[in-house]
């Protein structure tokens, strides 16, 4: 075991001492998260990458001395163990001196702390020094400031209604006296890994202050086991479309210029009985993400999320975020996953969402960042998650003097993509319209470091759990384009991913559906015509089960007198078929009474073979999609419709109008081009495409090709 021991001195003059201990980091965060069933504490996790944005880390920790609880305009802090009650005798001295704080009541283990309304008037630019439960914060992070300290700090969660601290908007729905807004914890034993160095380790601290310490206390804290003891009473809180309607209501709003987007929400319930740590593991495998978290806040209720989305970071002066706006699924593979980014980027609605996201966002950097330093350094980026694809903005700026970390997190509260613009008549018109308080979503978790530094994501994605009970929340922005029908959906699809996990659908391995194995026990003979796609032609036969050996066109011959085969394989190649002697080659098989089978210079080769003719198409298609029309049914081309994409790569064509006799065309391009060919009496086959290209992997054609064709001999 490695230790290392630092001492730092903090502004406020608390002197710290820290040691840090090396862990296995195989075990990683295993221990830390049993704990967390049952202790309060935290774990943030980061398990996606993306360069100069996110990395891959852990951080968290159990039983901290401290909690920080926010209700409207009240603060309670509550010391969680003796170690706590001297941290707690520590700051309430200093919460006394401030004057815009009153304190309601005291004592060793717990302070109870009213906000003064106070009737100064604020320019907008300094309206987040304004007095708030931030206050608290604020005096907390001077009193412990640290400059080279980058672990310590205040972490926890962040609930939407903390809005009210800022904007004086009114509201429709009554709170439950039990909600929280804030839950902050300070914990002085800090589990950290670092995935990039593969390194793990745990950090210590002890604080002392004129003549009190927390040396030789114990780390400890109240144990509370999760219990399942309620059951929802619905599955969601909108009728099947209800969402739609708002969605209507909204679109009336866009119409008339009182909005331009808006970001409303609906909740999903389902029972869950098993630990929340299970939840988080899942979570985790499932959907990696650059803000994974799971906290245990007390009280029996826990957020378990994976948000894909950071709320506002903070280092040294530069403030970022990285806006989300722009949704389509994940293809069922690469190439499908490739057809809907292009369709993403093409869409000038979702352009759209994104476009005016940024804005407010920069426009929420403006107030508090020195002029001309607020940039969008990477625009419409394509950030790929479990179920859906997004595309993100990344605006960054630079903090003016007089301006630190709280005042970032005040001024971009709460962000466009989870409310919409403008900001307060879209505030205004969730609070109008949705069912209920929105607690801890579209709210942030994360931290506040007494190094000045600031990393929180927003609360996306994410299960809260109380007493059995969980509830997944989920929206959709909407412009005027909107498709009232689809944006419903589109809350569905994203809520699908968590309650799929939370009843246990699709959970552990996922297997793809296999092909049968129509080749198993036949030997192939692939005649390679130089070409550089051979091989994967050859991937593909063996993928059937059967056995397949490749031979130069030039040794053909010779094989074919030597060896048994089930089937002959005619591979593409550059040229013309008499290049390769291909006609020679079809004599010797036809002969021996073998199957045969052509791709492109293939079905060239046999076309001329009958007596077609060749001719060089106007434009050479090369790496061209089209789409294939089943013209004459053929078990070849079994489960694959009446059309279908594939994969061209040729310039010459076989001429319809001089077609053999014997050859009958199965297929034809959407230009008109012969596709494919089978022989009237003999087992011959071919294709024009390409069945092992990339541009064939559309739901498998090319492999369902050659499948069937294994089964056809």
């Amino acid at each position: 075991m490695l230790f290392m021991l630092q001492q730092y001195k903090t502004q406020g003059g608390v002197e710290i001492e820290c040691t840090q201990q090396s862990l296995d980091y195989a075990q990683g965060i295993g221990n830390l998260l049993e704990h967390l069933d049952t202790q309060r504490g935290a774990l943030f996790a980061s398990s996606f990458e993306y360069p100069g944005r996110y990395t891959c880390w852990d951080i968290g920790f159990y039983n901290p001395p401290l909690a920080l609880v926010c209700r409207k305009n009240l603060v309670q802090i509550d010391a969680l163990n003796q170690r706590g009650c001297v941290l707690l005798a520590f700051i309430i001295p200093l919460l006394a001196k401030e004057g815009s704080l009153e304190l309601v009541t005291q004592n060793d283990s717990s302070v109870q702390i009213k906000i003064k309304t106070s009737e100064q008037v604020f320019r907008e630019e300094e309206r987040s020094h304004q007095p708030s439960v931030f206050t608290v914060i604020r005096l907390l992070l001077a009193f412990f400031k640290m400059e080279n300290e980058s672990y310590l700090g205040l972490y926890g969660s962040f609930g939407f209604d903390l809005i009210f601290q800022f904007e004086d908007l009114q509201k429709h729905k009554e709170r439950e006296l039990s909600q929280r807004d804030m839950v902050l914890y300070f914990p002085d034993e800090i589990f950290v890994v670092n995935h990039q160095k593969e390194e793990a380790f745990v950090r210590r601290y002890e604080f002392q202050f004129q003549n009190l310490s927390t040396r030789s206390l114990a780390r400890e804290g109240v144990s509370v086991p999760y219990e399942a003891l309620q059951k929802p009473e619905k599955n969601c809180d909108h009728l099947p479309g209800e969402y739609a309607k708002i969605v209507n209501i909204a679109k009336s709003r866009f119409a008339c210029g009182d909005l331009f987007e808006v970001v409303p929400s609906q909740t999903f319930y389902t029972h869950y009985t098993e630990l929340p740590s299970a939840l988080f593991k899942q979570m985790r495998q499932l959907n990696p993400s650059p803000y994974g978290f799971f906290i245990n806040l007390g009280e029996e209720e826990y957020l378990v999320g994976a948000s894909p989305e950071m709320y506002v970071r903070v280092q040294g002066k530069r403030v970022e975020t990285c806006p989300i706006s722009g949704t389509i699924k994940r293809g069922a593979d690469a190439i499908e996953d490739a057809q809907n980014i292009q369709a993403l980027l093409d869409s000038k609605k979702e352009e759209s969402e994104l476009t005016m996201c940024t804005d407010v966002d920069r426009n929420d950097k403006s107030r508090i960042c020195e002029a001309g330093s607020v940039r969008v350094i990477g625009r419409r980026q394509i950030e790929m998650y479990s179920r859906l694809i997004h595309t993100v903005d990344h605006v960054e700026g630079v903090l003016r003097q007089d301006f630190d970390a709280v005042d970032a997190f005040l001024t971009h509260m709460w962000v466009v993509t989870v409310t919409g613009a403008p900001k307060i008549w879209a505030l205004n018109f969730i609070e109008e319209h949705e069912k209920s308080p929105r607690k801890w979503y579209a709210g942030a978790v994360g931290w506040f470091g007494f190094d000045g530094n600031l990393n929180t994501g927003l609360v996306l994605r994410t299960v809260r759990i109380e007493k059995g009970i969980a509830e997944i929340r989920v929206g959709a922005t909407l412009l005027y384009d909107s498709v009232p029908e689809a944006e419903e959906q589109e809350t569905r699809l994203k809520a699908s991913a968590f309650l799929d996990i939370l009843q246990k659908k699709g959970i552990g391995s996922q297997v793809k559906p296999s092909l049968p194995l129509t080749g198993k026990g036949k030997r192939v003979l692939l005649i390679d015509h130089q070409d550089s796609f051979v091989h994967t032609l050859a991937n593909y036969i063996r993928q059937t089960g059967a056995e397949v050996s490749t031979i130069r066109f030039d040794k053909a011959l010779h094989y074919l007198q030597e060896q048994n085969y089930d089937l002959v394989v005619l591979s593409p190649g550059p040229g013309k078929p008499s290049d390769f002697h291909v006609s020679e080659t079809i004599t010797a098989v036809v002969s021996q009474g073998i199957p045969l089978f052509g791709v492109c210079l293939g079905l060239q080769g046999i076309v001329e073979h009958f007596g077609g003719v060749l001719d060089v198409l106007d434009y050479p298609m090369h790496g061209k999609t089209s789409i294939v029309k089943v013209t004459h049914a053929t078990r070849l081309f079994s489960g694959l419709g009446e059309n279908f994409k594939a994969g061209r790569y040729h310039s010459l064509y076989a001429r319809l109008k001089t077609m053999p006799e014997e050859l009958n065309v199965t297929a034809v391009s959407d230009d008109g081009i012969v596709m494919a060919v089978s022989h009237q009496r003999l087992p011959i086959h071919a294709v024009q495409f390409h069945p092992e290209t990339i541009l064939s992997l559309v739901n498998q054609a090319g492999i369902k090709i050659i499948t069937n064709l294994m089964g056809m001999i």
